[in-house]
């Protein structure tokens, strides 16, 4: 009984929660979500809090865009990752 029943060689399972931190230039904010939830709900919050319209922004994870459909599954993000936040520039 040493193994405590778990099957050998698997993985735990993921945590069901993670604290994300979004950042722009000036703010940190931490969000603590469900693996599953749609980061368009974060967006919003961040966006609410810090009294900016979300269309005026965009969210950047690794470099890449996040769209508002994106999970942290989707992403493959981990417990204490970072969301850049931009102000959308206009032009070339």
């Amino acid at each position: 009984m040493a193994d405590a029943g778990l099957p050998t060689g698997d993985a735990p399972a993921p945590v069901e929660h993670l604290n994300i931190k979004v950042t722009d230039n000036n703010n940190e904010v931490f969000f603590k979500i469900k693996r599953s939830t749609q980061l368009k709900k974060l967006m919003d919050a961040f966006c609410e809090r810090q009294g900016k319209q979300s269309s005026t922004v965009r969210f950047l994870f690794d470099g890449t865009r996040v769209r508002p459909e994106d999970t942290p599954d989707t992403l493959e993000m981990a417990d204490g990752d970072t969301l850049e936040v931009h102000q959308e520039q206009i032009g070339g």
